[in-house]
């Protein structure tokens, strides 16, 4: 299993991205829907394009979801993002 050194700002933003996600998720107000899907997106986009991934060329697919598996684990209370 390959380990990855993300940096603190990746990891924070797809920390984000999940807590947006679950906010959208459980949002009925359509104001607030359209804030949420536009904090998703551009969360989307500075984690796409993080300059973390030229420095794994042929590694990224893999470590995009390592990312995403870091950052969804249970902290040591339990809770998640």
């Amino acid at each position: 299993m390959t380990t990855y050194a993300f940096p603190d700002d990746l990891l924070q933003a797809q920390r984000d991205w999940y807590t947006a996600y679950q906010q959208l998720a459980e949002t009925e107000n359509p104001s607030q829907t359209t804030v949420l899907r536009r904090t998703l997106q551009r969360l989307s986009v500075q984690i796409t394009t993080h300059p973390y991934w030229a420095s794994i060329p042929g590694r990224a697919p893999a470590a995009r979801m390592a990312l995403k598996q870091a950052v969804w684990e249970p902290d040591p209370e339990g809770a998640r993002p």
